[in-house]
């Protein structure tokens, strides 16, 4: 069954060495995970697992090869065929009616109903096929087993033995805010500063030593993710199809970069953004003044459909707020000169953007750096940034 385990996490893209398996395997002899299915899933996912995009891979191969396996505890009280005495007798009182507990009874009890089970199975390797068993999946009698049966039909069974589920998700079909910040850690640059806040080992032990064993605590500022940002969403009109997949962006970003900063504007950005939906009539940000503030090592991400008229893009006063001196295109030109990390992030599907002229336009104007707003496309977005 471990051998199968391994094989199948690498048919289904966990990347998974042979020397992981065998330390999972020393792991398990060493007694890490005997007797409990939940410890085993915890052991093989730390020993197996390198990449957070590959959880939810292992979680769905472990839950197709160890279905039916239930945690047995090695000091519980067991009857014929080792299942737990406790376990029958929750299962019984639960489900059963009086008229089916004498009938358990007068069989001889739960002890006799197991006994005879392990001589059957051990007479009998094949399917059971005839008759009202007690112990035949889809069969109906007063009181038996189940094993075998992807559900139930008469619900009469003392004890489901394959009943085990667990989540499977994939995070090549779920966007999702967990899946959008590992795709975002591509984009990390690590840093200490600020106040030192943080036990620095290695330099402790030296300190310590050269004072001749007395302790000399030696403290450094925090690592964190010293990447800067600059967010601009697209709000309004066809982005309204789009909100889900943009706060779970949005989160994602907060949570990831400790220096971004983010503004909104509908369609292409113009001369003037803003920070708060509900009073972006009355304030607004000078666009100039963003060039002039945030620096050319900050990264800039647009966040946008693309989808509008031509002439939002390349005429002045063509925008649909107000009137814009100049057009969209000179205002993304200035951009793009003053950040040369930049990339936009496209919500619709790929296929359809040629459909649109405004895409095109602005595809060729961010230089073909325009991905979608899907898992690789970010992680594709992530890997233009960090050059």
């Amino acid at each position: 069954m471990f051998e199968r385990f391994f094989h199948d996490l690498r048919r289904a893209g966990v990347p998974a060495s042979l020397t992981e398996y065998l330390t999972l395997l020393a792991a398990v002899g060493r007694g890490l995970a005997c007797y409990r299915v939940e410890d085993f899933y915890h052991l093989g996912r730390a020993c197996l697992v390198k990449d957070e995009r590959n959880l939810d891979r292992f979680d769905r191969v472990f839950g197709e090869v160890f279905r039916g396996v239930d945690t047995v505890d090695p000091a519980a009280d067991t009857v014929a065929g080792g299942i737990p005495r406790e376990w029958l007798r929750r299962a019984a009182d639960s489900y059963l009616t009086e008229a089916d507990k004498a009938d358990i009874a007068a069989a001889g009890g739960l002890e006799k109903l197991m006994a005879d089970l392990t001589r059957r199975l051990a007479e009998q390797p094949g399917r059971h096929e005839a008759g009202a068993s007690p112990f035949r999946a889809y069969e109906y009698a007063s009181e038996g087993m189940r094993a075998g049966q992807h559900e139930s039909v008469h619900r009469r069974a003392v004890k489901v033995w394959d009943r085990r589920e667990f989540r499977n998700l994939d995070d090549t079909v779920e966007l999702g805010t967990r899946n959008i910040k590992v795709a975002l850690r591509r984009l990390r640059s690590f840093a200490r500063r600020g106040a030192a806040s943080e036990l620095d080992l290695p330099g402790t032990v030296r300190a310590t030593a050269r004072n001749a064993g007395f302790l000399d605590l030696r403290l450094v500022p925090e690592r964190h993710n010293a990447v800067k940002v600059l967010l601009f969403l697209d709000v309004g009109g066809s982005m309204d199809d789009h909100v889900r997949s943009c706060e779970e962006l949005f989160s994602a970003a907060r949570g990831e970069f400790k220096h971004l900063e983010y503004f909104y504007f509908h369609n292409c950005v113009y001369d003037t953004v803003w920070k708060d939906n509900r009073r972006r009539r009355e304030e607004r940000v000078d666009t100039r003044d963003l060039l002039r503030t945030y620096p050319a090592d900050y990264k800039l991400i647009l966040v946008g459909d693309a989808a509008m008229g031509p002439y939002e893009i390349v005429d002045p006063g063509g925008g649909v707020e107000g009137w814009n001196p100049e057009s969209g295109q000179t205002w993304l030109t200035r951009l793009l000169s003053a950040y040369g990390r930049a990339i936009w992030l496209n919500p619709n599907p790929e296929a359809s953007w040629d459909k649109f002229q405004s895409t095109r336009i602005l595809r060729r104007l961010m230089g073909d750096r325009m991905y979608p707003l899907t898992l690789a496309g970010l992680d594709a977005g992530m890997r233009e940034l960090s050059r």
